[in-house]
């Protein structure tokens, strides 16, 4: 979803999207030839990793409200489970407007208490599939109450330092990135790529993987 897309009214209205459907056997068909410019981009400045030494990270920008991350999440999802070992996945929940940051907020909240395995995609069925606002304070506490979480520890996660410090890191990380639109996948710190530039998120993964492996090879 483009950036300039983006409304008030596509919070909580926008109709979910066909799950991609994607196999892993696609990357074991040999090395795949993509290029710079058009599959993906280069950023200008690498951006600094937070992995140790001998690991690769990979980024996924995404918004909860966003219909094509909610249909990328299934196969993203199910390729995590099984990503090379030397791969850090982060998910980086953006913020295109200031009303954004209460679903941030939800994100980092819910990874800083442990339960993001549990909860990250029923906020997606919430509000995808149930078709529930989520987009205020006040929505998103009622909702992990229901899916018993004790909301006064939650909300006091949600307003900590930590989770403010990620916001802002988040922030900063979408802009390094340049991103325009979700889902969209940086790597390495060095490489971007999303739907529109790979044609599909199915490919856009396909490209994400190539690039690993150059970088795990010393070859970006």
């Amino acid at each position: 979803m483009k950036r300039r897309e983006f409304s008030l009214a596509t919070l909580g209205t926008a109709a979910a999207v066909s799950s991609i459907g994607m196999s892993r056997h696609a990357f074991a068909q040999g090395p795949f030839k993509f290029v710079a410019g058009k599959d993906y981009m280069k950023l200008d400045r690498a951006v600094p990793t937070e992995t140790e030494a001998g690991k690769i990270e990979l980024i996924e920008f995404f918004w909860y409200s966003c219909p094509h991350c909610n249909a990328f999440e299934p196969t993203f999802g199910q390729w995590v489970k099984s990503a090379p070992k030397d791969v850090v996945v982060r998910r980086i929940p953006v913020a295109f407007r200031d009303d954004f940051a209460p679903q941030q907020r939800l994100y980092f909240a819910l990874e800083a208490m442990g339960l993001l395995e549990k909860l990250h995609v029923k906020v997606f069925q919430a509000l995808h599939v149930e078709k529930l606002t989520l987009n205020t304070d006040a929505t998103i506490l009622a909702w992990v109450e229901k899916q018993g979480v004790d909301k006064n520890k939650f909300a006091d996660t949600a307003k900590s330092f930590g989770v403010a410090s990620k916001l802002k890191r988040a922030v900063q990380l979408q802009n390094d990135f340049k991103i325009e639109g979700v889902p969209s996948l940086g790597v390495a710190g060095k490489f971007y790529t999303d739907g529109t530039l790979a044609g599909s998120m199915e490919r856009a993964l396909q490209v994400a993987e190539s690039l690993l492996g150059q970088v795990r090879q010393g070859r970006a």
